[in-house]
């Protein structure tokens, strides 16, 4: 075998161990590798030779406003991927490969793991659905969400989070430190007191959230699953 053949046969087994792993045969023909810069926050990254990637369908508290957990997430990325780290960059057929910033919206992976999923099972991220558009891994990612919540790790365990996957950008995720307050099981998204008091929409701040059994407050009137509707 010529030296130029031995390089690119050693090449492509060493992109086929980066993507190991990954979904399906059609992920194996979209995927490019990268090498890391800098992570920037908990779900973007730097690459070298230009380019920014936004884990998409993800979303981790924001450094510039000071969120809850937001540092703590940052240093779980940095942890996954230190700078020099090999990846694959795989873009969702379902969703839009560039956002209005221009940067590359993908799942990132290292090693065979899907670091987007692994961020929300840590709970260093929650996940966020642009424009309500649900990607290949949505199911996956709502169900590590929500047991990492039901878990209280990372940021379910460290602040008052209020979540929706679905919302615009302004109310994606909000979250302040937890300071002893107690939040009723029922209202799984928000962090709402049990009663006393009796509380009614007009005593709380959230419109259209998730509600489970028994709903102390009856917030849910029409026992559709949301309360404070409309």
């Amino acid at each position: 075998m010529s030296r130029k053949a031995a390089l690119a046969a050693a090449a492509c087994v060493f992109a086929l161990s980066v993507v190991a792993g990954v979904s399906s045969a059609r992920d194996s023909r979209t995927f490019q590798v990268a090498t890391v810069a800098y992570v920037v926050d908990g779900d973007t990254i730097d690459l070298r030779g230009g380019g920014r990637v936004r884990l998409v369908q993800i979303d981790a508290p924001e450094v510039r406003e000071r969120e809850c957990y937001a540092r703590r997430a940052t240093g779980a990325l940095r942890a996954l991927l230190p700078p020099g780290a090999t990846v694959a960059l795989i873009p969702d057929a379902r969703l839009d490969r560039v956002d209005r910033y221009g940067r590359l919206l993908r799942y990132v992976f290292r090693h065979g793991k899907n670091l987007n999923l692994a961020l929300v099972a840590r709970g260093a991220a929650t996940v966020w659905f642009f424009a309500g558009e649900r990607g290949r891994y949505a199911t996956a990612l709502l169900a590590d969400a929500r047991k990492a919540r039901r878990e209280h790790r990372g940021l379910w365990g460290a602040c008052n989070a209020v979540w929706d996957p679905y919302g615009p950008a302004t109310t994606r995720y909000k979250a302040t430190r937890t300071s002893g307050r107690r939040c009723d099981a029922s209202y799984p998204t928000v962090c709402i007191p049990p009663p006393p008091p009796d509380l009614d929409c007009s005593d709380v701040p959230y419109r259209n959230f998730d509600v489970r059994p028994p709903d102390p407050h009856h917030f849910d009137g029409d026992h559709d699953g949301r309360g404070c509707e409309g």
